[in-house]
């Protein structure tokens, strides 16, 4: 199955190397490319690709601003951050924002060909520096190494969801494994969302690499 991939980014150059890269990507193909965030969400409108892959720093429509209005269009891409900022604000703005995944444009080709695979299935991908970080930005003085299930109101069944979650399995793998529907995978995730004060799939994988405690307890 190929996966149509959409690029947006304003430096000619980087962009023109990512398109090659792309190009070159068994089972991959560029859709598209553009050089600002308006007219990256006009040219996703028109293409629908599989997944789109956005600079952060761009103007006058910087990368946050691009990512929300590629999710306020109902496009069904997956949208990836591919980026050289590490700074913790702009991950959680990302991940705010509705981001399936943040990488850091210092990687290897093999590795981001292997990130845009585990985006495929569903599942949110992060740089290889960047869950460390996140886990640093979320902590908070409630998550302590004394929480327990009871503690965040978690019920059996959504401890075993968020681990699976912290696992990278998407909803389907996670129904099937658990021999459940995909409207309750995602009924269950809502409300762990909703209970951890968090906003976004990532967020919650980062708590719970944060919080290995929760690793998924019988069903209740």
């Amino acid at each position: 199955m190929t996966t149509h991939v959409l690029l947006i980014d304003d430096h000619p150059l980087f962009r023109k190397g990512l398109a090659q890269l792309v190009s070159a990507g068994a089972g991959l193909e560029l859709a598209g490319d553009a050089s600002d965030g308006a007219s990256g969400i006009v040219l996703a409108q028109r293409l629908d690709p599989d997944l789109i892959l956005i600079d952060l720093n761009m103007k006058p429509m910087n990368g946050i601003q691009t990512l929300r209005g590629l999710k306020g269009a109902g496009l069904r891409a997956r949208c990836v951050m591919l980026t050289v900022s590490d700074d913790e604000r702009n991950v959680l703005d990302a991940m705010r924002a509705g981001a399936d995944g943040y990488l850091l444009k210092d990687m290897e080709p093999e590795e981001l060909y292997a990130q845009i695979s585990v985006a495929m299935t569903g599942a949110v991908v992060l740089g290889s520096s960047i869950a460390g970080l996140l886990a640093h930005a979320l902590a908070t003085p409630q998550a302590t190494p004394d929480l327990t299930p009871e503690a965040v109101d978690l019920t059996g069944r959504e401890c075993e969801i968020l681990a699976r979650v912290a696992a990278g399995l998407s909803n389907k793998e996670i129904a099937r494994e658990l021999g459940i529907s995909d409207a309750t995978v995602k009924v269950h995730l809502k409300n762990v969302l909703r209970k951890l004060k968090l906003k976004s799939r990532l967020e919650a994988a980062v708590w719970s690499f944060k919080h290995p405690q929760f690793g998924g307890s019988p069903a209740t």
